[in-house]
């Protein structure tokens, strides 16, 4: 027997075989490529809102929408091409933009989110399916950059998913300055931002006041008596400001410092406010936010994931007038940074 020969004969075969996988691989990442890349961001039917060319207002916001869609066995991405999906997911956006869209630009992009479903399934099952979510939300975003913003400073936010979506946002493209120095503040509410993510991604920093720029307001409702939830897990500490009394301390906000609790429909329109609904403060050990005066039999809306006590769809519902009146807090107190 020829050594040399069957030597070289195993070694053609190695290489061969792993060329094949290689190209497999090309194959593989274009066609994901490919699927991924199917949102034209230049085409006005991908975006919810796409602001006002010639509106002279000096900010921006960029806002990614929370969850629209249940998901089913099998369905767990949302097909944008679904006339109900589409309109459940403008209806989402526009239950928030009050919050956001006075003297500001106001920009929603759709994006292929998770079903409900999705956070549901073993981690690392959740991480694969949230990739083509995220990589919308990235490609809407710096679209926007390249072609809409024109250098204005703007504000991030969203809200569940869409707070999620746009923490990843930072994580991934806010070590950059130039972008450090446009962003007035990100508005993370409905989803976590823990100690370890602001050690290990330094250019996080969560709000420490009313009017600080550059930083991340985050919190998350819940009644005196919960414990844990799948938002923030026993154990887990989540960095939160009160939206009553921008402390990050566990001091009470009583009911009075409400603005204004508004409820409204999907088309937007508040079709109940109430003052001074409730009262709030910091639950010191886990971060969140606990919600003194609500009673849970009337305030009983809940994701299917999520158990009684955990107020997660009335997060901004509760303290939407606070809310709205900090954003315009903030962007003054950039724009008086910037013009000195």
């Amino acid at each position: 027997m020829n050594v040399g020969k069957v030597n070289r004969r195993i070694v053609l075969s190695v290489l061969w075989v792993l060329l094949l996988v290689l190209a497999a691989g090309a194959i593989a990442e274009k066609t994901s490529d490919e699927h991924r890349l199917s949102l034209d961001y230049g085409d006005s039917q991908n975006w919810v809102c796409m602001g006002e060319e010639n509106d002279p207002a000096p900010a921006d916001v960029f806002f990614i929408a929370p969850s629209a869609f249940g998901g089913k066995e099998g369905s767990w991405v949302m097909d944008l091409n679904n006339e109900k999906g589409r309109s459940n997911f403008i209806g989402t956006v526009n239950m928030e933009k009050g919050i956001y869209d006075q003297g500001t630009r106001f920009y929603a992009p759709f994006y292929r989110q998770v079903g409900y479903n999705v956070y549901s399934l073993p981690e690392e099952e959740g991480e694969a399916l949230k990739k083509t979510a995220y990589a919308d939300v990235r490609d809407a975003f710096l679209y926007y950059l390249d072609h809409l913003s024109e250098g204005r400073p703007f504000i991030l936010a969203g809200f569940s998913q869409g707070a999620e979506m746009i923490i990843r946002l930072m994580k991934d493209l806010f070590e950059d300055e130039a972008l450090q120095k446009r962003l007035i503040a990100c508005y993370e509410i409905g989803w976590r931002l823990t100690g370890e993510d602001t050690q290990t991604w330094p250019w996080l920093r969560a709000a420490q006041g009313r009017t600080d720029t550059g930083v991340i307001i985050s919190f998350n409702s819940e009644a005196e008596n919960v414990k844990e939830s799948e938002i923030v897990p026993a154990g887990v500490k989540t960095l939160s400001i009160n939206p009553l009394n921008w402390r990050t301390d566990g001091v009470k906000a009583e009911k009075e410092l409400n603005l204004g609790a508004c409820f409204m429909d999907r088309e937007g329109k508040i079709t109940d406010e109430v003052q001074a609904l409730t009262g709030a403060y910091l639950d010191e050990e886990r971060g969140t936010l606990k919600v003194t005066d609500i009673d849970p039999e009337v305030y009983t809306a809940t994701l299917p994931t999520l158990g009684p006590g955990v107020y997660h769809l009335y997060d901004y519902q509760f303290f939407y007038r606070n809310l709205q009146q900090n954003v315009q807090d903030r962007i003054q107190a950039y724009l008086s940074k910037t013009e000195r």
